[in-house]
């Protein structure tokens, strides 16, 4: 028996392949499943199944692909009811792997078909639990998610996910391994650690939500807690992985187009196409094309392009590093961005050196910062997260969450500075890019964020307050 988990940093999201006697399965795969497939090439497997835990609203899911390429049957658990082809399975059913076996647990409450895969090894021992959204490592899956698909509300769902670790996943043995769809950086819950396994029996010990002696009115006020209002893609995600999509082939011909800089301004001013640039944060601000929203690949990606981008079907055009032009339209097709209509050939350079129009953002250093406090018409805007900034803060720094952009736009004078932060300086472009596309002028990017704010030792921050005490309140 073979177990691997295929692990995504940018959605923290777990895929796995599971491979015995020449069987194999994959357990939520990723849209791009070419790696799957030479996976078991390579182990001279066939892949036989494809097991879904639920309809996933964080990502597209490859089980079509992957079907449709191997002749894998896709299996759901109960109250599944996708528009293709599939095995819905019965609770408590049996499917057979080589000489290892899986057993169908339905735990519905973060959606009501979800459902953990228990493996059997050889000997017919309980092994491992593949627990998809239910269970997390240091959290369980929130419940507010599928409230309308369910026709119930969010404390109900919780309830529900309740009865189903009690009576489904806390009774199996303390040595099961558990291998959830998630980790840290996942939307899909609250309190997840950066760890991506664990024992059950350690769970049982230090996941708040599996505490023995909790009651269920304890626990659906425990998970509910807290919630931050899920991205926008989600339910149109979900639609996709129920109702099913283009092939990822489509879509990578589709976003191959290199357009020349002359080519490019043209595509941008007929289709009304959005220009993301993908390039690092001071990359950009040093020039960049104007309207043009930044939107860095190496960071969260795919989640603040689904949080920023309200429609998935909306055209995009890229500017990348030279190279990475596949890898973008790979990655925004992850989260049901499927049209992309072309890059800019050469990248940013080649407009630049076409005399095309050029835009900049000022990004000043945390130290230069610190000297331009002492105008007491300074205005600072904090884009992180509440339980970041209520944690610790510039003090007379605004809360304006990136999250939620748009509720802020209506609080802020376009003929004010501000200078605007983050933690590392990944997001503060984002914001600002948005904001200079809509007539903001006057922004001033601090290099480095909230870190580099804190090293300067001068500038006044309010009192640390630790993130776990906020959360407990």
């Amino acid at each position: 028996m073979k177990i691997e988990q295929i692990y995504t940093g940018c959605l923290a999201q777990g895929a796995y392949y599971i491979e015995s006697e020449g069987e194999a399965v994959i357990i939520d795969p990723l849209r791009e499943v070419e790696s799957y497939i030479k996976k078991a090439e390579q182990d001279g497997a066939k892949i036989k199944y494809v097991f879904e835990t639920h309809f996933h609203a964080d990502f597209v899911s490859g089980h079509l692909d992957l079907s449709r390429q191997t002749g894998a049957a896709i299996i759901y658990g109960p109250n599944a009811n996708p528009s293709f082809d599939a095995i819905i399975a019965k609770d408590n059913e049996v499917f057979k792997v080589g000489k290892v076996s899986f057993k169908v647990l339905h735990t519905p409450g973060h959606t009501m078909e979800s459902t953990c895969y228990l493996l059997r090894d050889e000997e017919g021992r309980d092994y491992a639990l593949f627990s998809g959204d239910t269970l997390f490592i240091g959290d369980v899956g929130r419940p507010d998610l599928a409230q309308k698909a369910a026709h119930m509300t969010q404390e109900e769902l919780a309830g529900t996910l309740y009865d189903s670790l009690r009576n489904k996943v806390m009774p199996l043995s303390d040595n099961v391994i558990v291998y959830p769809a998630h980790g840290a950086g996942s939307a899909c819950g609250k309190n997840m650690s950066k760890e991506t396994s664990d024992t059950l029996g350690h769970q049982k010990q230090t996941n708040y939500a599996l505490r023995a002696n909790m009651k269920k009115e304890e626990f659906i006020k425990e998970v509910t807690e807290g919630l931050t209002t899920p991205p926008a893609y989600f339910p149109l995600n979900v639609m996709m992985n129920k109702e099913g999509y283009e092939s990822i082939a489509e879509v990578m011909q589709r976003g191959r187009h290199a357009l020349s800089p002359e080519a490019f301004e043209t595509a941008a001013n007929e289709t009304g196409a959005i220009v993301l640039d993908t390039r690092d944060a001071q990359m950009f601000a040093k020039g960049f094309i104007p309207n043009s929203i930044n939107i860095g690949i190496d960071g969260s990606f795919a989640p603040w392009v689904g949080a920023l981008i309200p429609d998935i079907k909306q055209q995009i055009l890229l500017v990348t590093d030279e190279g990475r032009e596949e890898e973008v339209i790979t990655r925004l097709a992850r989260v049901g961005y499927d049209y992309t209509i072309g890059y800019l050939e050469g990248g940013f350079e080649a407009w630049k050196a076409a005399g095309k129009d050029i835009d900049k953002i000022t990004s000043i250093s945390a130290e230069e910062f610190s000297a331009q406090l002492k105008d007491k018409k300074t205005k600072v805007l904090d884009v992180r997260k509440p339980g970041e900034y209520q944690s610790e803060h510039v003090e007379g720094a605004l809360n304006t969450p990136l999250d939620n952009i748009n509720d802020h736009l209506s609080s802020l004078d376009k003929d004010q500075p501000y200078f605007v932060h983050c933690a590392g300086g990944y997001r503060s472009m984002i914001f600002s890019s948005i904001l200079k596309a809509r007539g903001f002028d006057k922004l001033v990017d601090i290099k480095g964020g909230f870190k580099a704010i804190k090293e300067v030792g001068s500038i006044p921050v309010t009192d640390y307050v630790c993130p776990t005490t906020l959360v407990n309140k």
